[in-house]
């Protein structure tokens, strides 16, 4: 049980997909606006990271090698399709702001580079906490990076206002400002990485 865990652990600490491995870039920019969205984003990513990661692991022995890459795609894209059929039918709001980054998610790096790299050698098992992994360390970086954004950027948090004094910072609410916090949290991780070390 011991390793399952570390399995987990891994992608939320060591391989977290946006602050160590630096992957998932485009729809962290896009969705980080407010927290509703990066955790909405989460979710679906997480579902998706979860369920190709154990069905690779299960059919990983019957695909031909030369075909794997367009069988993964095709496994990832029907995740993908109930993810956005579900957001569609029982949070309509939230699929509209998050847009055509949900669809997105069929490319997405995370999700494309942990089939190929890791569920296709593994057992189910450890693909599924590994894709559970991977999946919360990519949304509790959505979260933090979008509750600094919409803090900062807006004044607000979950859609309350925060003080009515603050003058917000406009800019932290444009992709430049997404790319500004991501770089100091960046920053700010390797910081204590090289500490630690």
């Amino acid at each position: 049980m011991k390793k399952y865990f570390y399995e987990f652990l891994k992608g939320i600490i060591k391989e977290n997909p946006t602050f160590v491995l630096v992957l998932g870039l485009c729809p962290t920019l896009a969705v980080s606006v407010s927290v509703i969205n990066g955790i909405g984003m989460g979710i679906a990513a997480t579902f998706v990271l979860l369920g190709s990661n154990v069905i690779i692991s299960l059919i990983k022995n019957i695909i031909p090698a030369r075909i794997r890459i367009p069988c993964f795609i095709v496994v990832i894209a029907t995740f993908v399709t109930i993810t956005e059929m579900t957001m569609k039918a029982y949070s309509p709001a939230l699929n509209r702001a998050l847009g055509i980054y949900v669809p997105l998610i069929v490319v997405n790096c995370i999700v494309l580079g942990r089939a190929e790299a890791y569920a296709q050698r593994q057992t189910v098992l450890k693909s599924l906490f590994d894709g559970l992994g991977m999946g919360v360390g990519f949304t509790l970086a959505l979260i933090l990076i979008s509750g600094i954004r919409e803090a900062l950027g807006s004044g607000k948090f979950l859609g309350y206002t925060l003080t009515p004094r603050y003058e917000p910072a406009f800019v932290l609410g444009l992709p430049s400002g997404a790319l500004l916090v991501i770089g100091l949290l960046l920053g700010f991780f390797n910081v204590l990485k090289n500490r630690k070390e």
